[in-house]
């Protein structure tokens, strides 16, 4: 049985990867986008369909990267090789992929990001799948798992904010978007480079405990699969990253044409962030009292209600109260970042403990290839509605245009209404989430049984 007591140093080591990659999933949720309607110029509709692309490509990646790092055996591991090489490409193509290229007709630039999507989202998997398999093999404790993901957490919400903050005053540094762009690509990439090297040389991997049998992929991912706890998990976070994205794609443009205010942008987006890492405590504390179950529904449909609440009271009564909407949406969210990465490490478990077999690095590749479907889908779909409202494109001089009632209408529906329904369908389906605490106890004693002192 591996230790139940985790250093500090292991705790922060281990955590601290996830500020570049959430930094990473932040800044394409809220951001690229809206680079390729308003900088690149493409339409709308190509420019979801090439991030719908990309995303696709980079979710069949993650089931591949997550069944070759079960698999590898280097000097430093299985994991850490493929986050190493990852976090390098990851800096380079950063760069690349925000610098503004010209075509002669938007087909071409609709092929050129496509293509270069799909390549950096590729050195994101690198990372991001070995470093989240390595949650299991750290701990088996149920609470020390919850905390161990706290630390995580408190980084990925550092991660968001400096996807959502940064971006736009690092590209304002520059008066030519031409070079403000690829710089804050640069900038960005490197915060990514260097947090995942933090973890590939301060955290220690255990020995597997046992190596997966050797078969055929889809028959690795189809038996993950039959586990009725993991489906309904996966289910529950593909619809609430899908509400998550819908929501950070739009809101630039909401700020832009429905307020006309980017400063109220920045705002909002600190005050949403700020409440989600002040509540990472609280919601530790209730998981650990209430149960991972209770904690992530509830936090859910706090944030359900305060979307709506900012869509449809917060123009009509004034920024201050939209504001407040947004710290009561903060307070909700924040179970996001805490309860999911707590409860995919019990279901590890109870495979191990129904199973006989070690496959950690299946599980989380499966989850993030839901993760980033659910991403994908959703930025595709916020192009999409964007197109069928009408949404203007900015002028060649950059110049926002005056939006026709119907495209401010779609905007609107984006940041509200339809990530709510989303959560909502989400909190229905983890009702039937079966692993409680005195479940988990149960899983411990099995797996307990299974141990070399016990053969």
């Amino acid at each position: 049985m591996m230790q139940r007591g985790l250093s500090r140093t292991t705790k922060l080591g281990y955590g601290v990867c996830d500020l570049g990659g959430n930094l990473f999933f932040t800044m394409v949720g809220f951001f690229l986008l809206y680079y390729l309607t308003d900088v690149v110029k493409l339409s709308p509709a190509l420019a979801g369909t090439a991030l719908l692309i990309g995303k696709a490509w980079d979710a069949i990646s993650d089931p591949i990267v997550g069944y070759l790092s079960d698999r590898t055996v280097s000097p430093l591991g299985r994991r850490r090789p493929y986050m190493l090489y990852g976090a390098l490409f990851l800096f380079v193509f950063m760069i690349i992929m925000f610098f503004p290229m010209r075509f002669s007709n938007d087909f071409l630039s609709f092929l050129w990001y496509s293509v270069l999507f799909c390549v950096l989202s590729t050195a994101y998997t690198m990372v991001n799948i070995p470093y989240s398999a390595l949650a299991p093999e750290l701990t088996v404790d149920y609470h020390e798992r919850t905390v161990l993901n706290a630390y995580r957490n408190v980084f990925a919400i550092l991660g968001t904010f400096s996807g959502a903050l940064l971006v736009l005053p690092l590209v304002g540094l520059f008066s030519d978007y031409r070079v403000g762009w690829p710089f804050m690509g640069g900038v960005l990439g490197l915060i990514m480079l260097l947090s995942a090297f933090v973890t590939v040389f301060t955290v220690r991997e255990s020995p597997p405990r046992q190596r997966p049998p050797q078969v055929q992929i889809l028959r690795a991912y189809v038996g993950v699969l039959s586990l009725r706890s993991f489906r309904l998990a996966l289910a529950t976070w593909t619809l609430h990253i899908m509400g998550v994205t819908i929501i950070q794609s739009a809101l630039v443009y909401y700020f832009t044409y429905l307020v006309g205010d980017t400063s109220a942008f920045q705002i909002t987006l600190f005050a949403l962030l700020l409440t989600a890492l002040i509540a990472v405590p609280f919601w530790v504390w209730v998981s650990k009292r209430a149960g991972k179950r209770f904690a992530w529904n509830a936090g859910m449909l706090v944030f359900a209600g305060a979307v709506l609440a900012f869509v449809f009271l917060g123009r009509s009564l004034g920024l201050p109260a939209a504001y407040v909407f947004i710290v009561l949406g903060g307070f909700g969210f924040s179970t996001q970042y805490v309860i999911p990465y707590a409860v995919l490490p019990d279901i590890v478990e109870y495979d191990y403990a129904k199973n006989g077999i070690r496959r950690e690095g299946l599980f989380y590749g499966m989850w993030t290839f839901m993760s980033k479907v659910g991403q994908a889908l959703a930025l595709a779909l916020s192009g999409w509605i964007l197109s069928l409202f009408h949404y203007v494109p900015p002028s060649a001089e950059g110049v926002p245009q005056v939006q026709p009632p119907e495209a401010l209408f779609g905007i609107s529906l984006l940041v509200g209404p339809l990530p709510a329904v989303l959560f909502v369908v989400g909190v229905l389906v983890f009702l039937f989430y079966p692993i409680t605490r005195e479940f988990y106890e149960k899983i411990l004693k099995m797996v307990e049984e299974r141990s070399p002192s016990h053969m």
